[in-house]
């Protein structure tokens, strides 16, 4: 009895075993579920990404915020200039031309005495007018005049000089340089104004009103007969020169 007993038991506890599931081993059930989120997620980054906009491009606004310089623009070219040529006339006033009667005048010469377009009645005459005394182009031209003296002479012209400067810096200019014609003061600039040399000027990007070297030829009878405005000094004295002799 006690065998049948034990075997009944044995047979019971073999019939549990058979029915109790097998258990299954640890971790694997984890890496499937942690494989399948990771594919989920990629799947999911990459319909992100599809359905992303495109990326601005970079303005020099929004690099300024990012801190990154934007490019420099390049520059433009300088345009060309003309600084070694000498001032001209923005604007000339308006003045006598060929043709037209000499403006009258009376004004102190560099020797302090006055003189009248009257007493250069009946006589032709070249009258000049230039910036300031003893400065380069002046001085050129000064000198240019004094050197043909003799030669404007031979054909009865005489030559006078008119700037702003004073008798007294007319006396030195003249002096310096054995000028051997007469200088007229024109402090006023009423006979540049009468002649229309008086003007807007620009010289390196500056406006400031001032003389235009400018010379007139003008015949016995007070007409005038050339008019050269606006001079270059190289080669002017010839060209008046030229003109002068023609007169006679």
């Amino acid at each position: 009895m006690a065998a049948m007993a034990a075997e009944k038991r044995a047979s019971s506890k073999a019939r549990k075993v058979a029915k109790a599931p097998v258990p299954a081993k640890r971790g694997k059930p984890v890496q499937a579920r942690a494989s399948g989120t990771k594919t989920a997620a990629k799947k999911k980054a990459a319909k992100k990404v599809a359905a992303a906009p495109p990326a601005p491009k970079k303005t020099k606004a929004s690099a300024a915020k990012a801190g990154t310089p934007a490019p420099k623009a390049a520059k433009p070219a300088k345009k060309a200039t003309s600084s070694t040529r000498p001032a001209t006339a923005a604007s000339a006033a308006a003045g006598p031309g060929e043709g037209d009667a000499a403006p009258s005048f009376a004004l102190l010469d560099h020797q302090g005495q006055k003189l009248s377009s009257g007493e250069l009645a009946g006589k032709p005459y070249v009258i000049y007018f230039y910036p300031k005394d003893d400065t380069p182009g002046c001085t050129t031209e000064a000198c240019g005049f004094r050197d043909t003296e003799a030669e404007f002479g031979s054909v009865g012209v005489r030559i006078v000089g008119v700037s702003p400067d004073s008798v007294a810096s007319h006396q030195r200019f003249a002096s310096k340089y054995g000028l051997p014609f007469t200088l007229l003061s024109d402090p006023e600039q009423a006979l540049a104004s009468q002649y229309g040399v008086w003007a807007l000027k620009k010289n390196y990007g500056r406006e400031y009103m001032g003389i235009v070297r400018s010379t007139f030829l003008v015949d016995a009878e007070g007409v005038i007969r050339k008019v050269w405005r606006g001079v270059r000094v190289n080669g002017h004295v010839a060209d008046v020169q030229a003109a002068a002799a023609a007169l006679s």
